[in-house]
């Protein structure tokens, strides 16, 4: 938190969150992928939407971690590394919200639990320091990165849109993780990272359906 202005910052964070959680999401780059000529037939359709969902509400939860830890960071540049990254992942929040509309589907409707759970966890982890939240950030994406493998395999053959999207944010995310371990994160013990992979499968495993 900005020293000297607690106000101003809790303001600041309160606006991101309302803005991340109920505001369209407007990317600032346009989506990844050429539209589809036609559309996917309807069980294919239905199995994109849901990934689609899930990786909307990882997103939306990936901005709420970077919010969360730059609301505590101690060092300005950390803060700045960890503010830029969140507009980076905003543009991911946005393709998957365009790409949930052209689906015809809608987003979770747990959003503001995912929103205000990772802000919790994400100030929680800086608050230990800079180093353990540059490493969480470096676990975080390690463990995006295994989740976007998977679906990409599990995307249907056909729905080229959404493997173009998904393909983009993966080299994103790999490059957020290794900024920060480069930034000197320091690499977390085998609990966390256990714990955050249970947290990740449940969220993910209800954002596929709610």
């Amino acid at each position: 938190m900005e020293s000297g202005r607690p106000l101003d910052s809790v303001i600041a964070a309160l606006d991101r969150g309302l803005r991340a959680v109920f505001a369209p999401a407007r990317p600032s780059r346009p989506v990844p992928g050429e539209p589809a000529a036609s559309p996917l037939p309807d069980p294919q359709r239905r199995a994109s939407a849901a990934l689609m969902r899930v990786n909307h509400a990882g997103e939306l939860a990936a901005q709420a971690l970077y919010h969360g830890q730059a609301f505590v960071a101690r060092a300005p540049a950390t803060r700045d590394m960890l503010m830029a990254a969140a507009r980076s992942e905003s543009d991911h929040l946005g393709w998957c919200a365009a790409r949930l509309t052209e689906l015809g589907a809608r987003p979770s409707r747990l959003n503001p639990l995912w929103y205000a759970a990772s802000f919790a966890i994400g100030a929680a982890a800086a608050l230990v320091g800079d180093r353990a939240s540059l490493g969480f950030v470096a676990e975080t994406e390690r463990q995006v990165e295994g989740h976007l493998d998977d679906h990409l395999e599990r995307l249907p053959a056909s729905d080229t849109r959404s493997r173009a999207i998904l393909a983009a944010m993966r080299s994103e995310e790999i490059a957020h993780g290794a900024a920060a371990a480069a930034a000197g994160g320091a690499r977390l013990p085998a609990p966390v990272c256990a714990l955050m992979r249970h947290a990740a499968r449940v969220m993910t495993a209800t954002a596929h359906w709610v």
